[in-house]
């Protein structure tokens, strides 16, 4: 037998089943090394990227949002006074660290500060910033933060309320903002005062009524300490009859006069003057019993009687102090609301803080 072409050709001699068992194990043996070779030698193995330091776990950015409160500023609205520093503080939620805002300031809508702080943890899963800021110059001023994009958290912004930056100099003849301002804050503590952004006559009466109410000089001038008190809302009406229902209630020792509404609401507050010592107003609970409109001939301008010849009335001579010849004067320009509101029956409180005063009435009590 030849053993020549034993695996093919037209002369192969068929093999038996074993011999080509043993043929294909042999070709797998000499293959499978040559393969093996090759990958090493060549073509390179897959590589997967190494992960980011910085980039979440989750794979995400987290998300965020920020609420800005102004701290250091007081009234309603807020305000703050020129040179004065207020703070900004932001909270941000969720907390993710390492991270940034940029807080601009705007003064009337012009950018005038830019600050970007760390944004710390404070607890409860949020975080937190403060900002300082200082206007030199009057005007409206609101911060805005911004968080830009990052591989930990989302873009997201707030911003804050509006404060008005005001200077307290202020007096007769001004106008303005600042002057709006102080009739607006008079005003929500009810004193009688115009909201027209000049300082007239009235904002002084008001004002005047206001520096009495809170134990200041007396006179018609706001400054930095007038603005200080009213941004913490004090020299509110202390309604000391409070029972009495729709009433009038004289302070002589203030020198106020206060308009009460039913279930002790103050309604308007105004300055008046109450009679000398030598002629003093008569102390105790009246009633309105007569009104007369008009200016009578000893100038009294609007009279609302409350016993004897004692009366509510506008006069042309209101002393910041006790000045009177018994009766209650207010300003002239206050006395037609004064009467309207007014009415026959209404009671009156006169008193002294202290309890002191005269209830002996004179026949000759006057204006």
């Amino acid at each position: 037998m030849r053993v020549s072409h034993v695996f093919g050709g037209r002369d192969a001699v068929r093999c038996p089943r074993w011999c080509a068992a043993l043929c294909a194990m042999l070709a797998c043996a000499l293959v499978a090394p040559a393969a093996a070779i090759a990958e090493t030698a060549g073509a390179p193995s897959p590589v997967t990227a190494p992960a980011t330091a910085s980039a979440p776990a989750g794979g995400a950015p987290a998300g965020g949002a920020i609420r800005l409160v102004l701290q250091k500023v007081g009234g309603s609205p807020s305000f703050a006074l020129v040179g004065h520093r207020i703070v900004v503080r932001g909270v941000v939620t969720p907390y993710v660290a390492g991270q940034t805002v940029r807080v601009s300031f705007y003064l009337d809508g012009r950018e005038v500060a830019v600050n970007v702080v760390s944004v710390l943890p404070v607890g409860n899963g949020a975080g937190q910033f403060h900002v300082d800021f200082t206007s030199r110059n009057g005007g409206l001023v609101q911060a805005r933060a911004a968080h830009y994009v990052t591989a930990q958290q989302d873009a997201f912004s707030g911003r804050s309320p509006a404060v008005r930056f005001v200077n307290p100099n202020i007096g007769p003849g001004a106008i303005g903002q600042s002057v709006r301002l102080l009739q607006s804050e008079l005003d929500v503590l009810h004193y009688a005062v115009p909201l027209t952004g000049v300082f007239d006559e009235g904002t002084g009466q008001a004002l005047i009524a206001y520096r009495k109410m809170t134990g200041l000089e007396r006179t018609a001038y706001a400054g930095r300490r007038v603005f200080e008190l009213l941004a913490r809302h004090a020299g509110s009406f202390h309604v000391r009859y409070p029972r009495d229902g729709r009433h009038v209630e004289a302070d002589l020792t203030k020198q106020v006069l206060a308009e009460i509404e039913p279930g002790g609401r103050v309604r308007r507050i105004y300055t008046m003057s109450s009679g000398k010592p030598s002629t003093p107003t008569v102390i105790g609970r009246f009633q309105v019993y007569e009104k007369t409109p008009g200016e009578n001939s000893e100038g009294m301008v609007d009279s609302n009687y409350f016993i004897s010849g004692y009366a509510i009335h506008g006069y042309a001579e209101v002393p910041t102090y006790a000045a009177s010849h018994g009766c209650l004067r207010v300003p002239i320009p206050d006395a037609p609301a004064i009467y309207a509101w007014v009415q026959d029956g209404t009671p009156v409180d006169v008193y002294n803080e202290d309890g002191g005063g005269s209830a002996r009435v004179r026949a000759d009590a006057g204006p």
